[in-house]
């Protein structure tokens, strides 16, 4: 009767776990990837009786990686930083809270070591005039993709060559405001994150003559201090016109573009 009465529950998960979140678990006891079972932590039910079988065996699975992992191997890190958080934790799952602290404080780190060195820590290629090819918006559709000039070259480059006097400004008043808790403060700041293959600017603008220009490098990010209302973002991503409305009451960050790097 409790085998029936187990299998009853698993098999009632497994169907609750794959309607609520589009994800077919019926198989997962079988899964050997990591990642699956990772993936499946997250996902189910908090009383999944499957999570007292999958916990342990993929923390077993992980510490194998990262014992046979060949030198310098990108994916160990996580695999700590999972293991880490399945010793204290149902999942790897984390909260939305949790997640703006981890950006926090690596945005606290990032502009510490800045002002420490006196300049940006920053690597990019400067913008050039040359074409930006556009990916067609219909791939079955076998034709070039269209291409135009990069006509924010110059500017991309004159916002991004900022005097010592003024990148200094700048980052203490991003770490100021990083630090500041207080919810009636008059500004807060916004994290631009470009994941395209291209250099971008965003420009915020508010109401009457507020407005703002953040220059932020491809694969990269930057920061920027505003003040708190509602504000139109645009930006030209790779050819690709952009444009979104924003209210701005607390910090904010903002992911823009896909990269097409396999």
């Amino acid at each position: 009767m409790k085998k029936l009465l187990l299998l009853f529950s698993v098999i009632f998960f497994a169907h609750l776990s794959a309607q609520s979140r589009g994800k077919d678990y019926s198989e997962i006891l079988k899964s050997k990837s990591i990642y699956e079972i990772n993936a499946f932590l997250r996902d189910a039910h908090p009383d999944d009786p499957r999570r007292s079988v999958l916990k342990p065996r993929v923390m077993d699975m992980m510490k194998e990686y990262i014992k046979n992992a060949k030198p310098g191997d990108q994916k160990v890190k996580q695999m700590q930083d999972w293991l880490a958080m399945l010793k204290r934790r149902p999942s790897t799952k984390i909260s939305f809270e949790e997640m703006n602290a981890i950006i926090k404080q690596k945005q606290i780190a990032k502009y510490q070591k800045q002002l420490q060195m006196g300049q940006a820590a920053v690597v990019y290629t400067p913008s050039t005039p040359k074409n930006v090819f556009i990916e067609p918006t219909t791939p079955e559709v076998a034709k070039p993709s269209a291409a135009i000039p990069d006509a924010e070259a110059s500017e991309f480059n004159m916002l991004m060559a900022e005097n010592p006097v003024e990148h200094k400004n700048k980052t203490v008043k991003i770490l100021n405001s990083l630090f500041d808790n207080d919810p009636n403060t008059k500004e807060c700041i916004v994290m631009i994150e470009n994941k395209s293959d291209c250099n971008i600017i965003v420009r915020m603008e508010g109401i009457g003559t507020t407005k703002y220009r953040l220059p932020v490098p491809a694969h990269g990010d930057n920061s920027i201090v505003v003040q708190k209302g509602d504000y139109l973002f645009t930006s030209i991503v790779c050819g690709a016109q952009y444009a979104s409305q924003k209210t701005i009451q607390k910090a904010l960050m903002v992911a823009l573009g896909t990269s097409s790097k396999k």
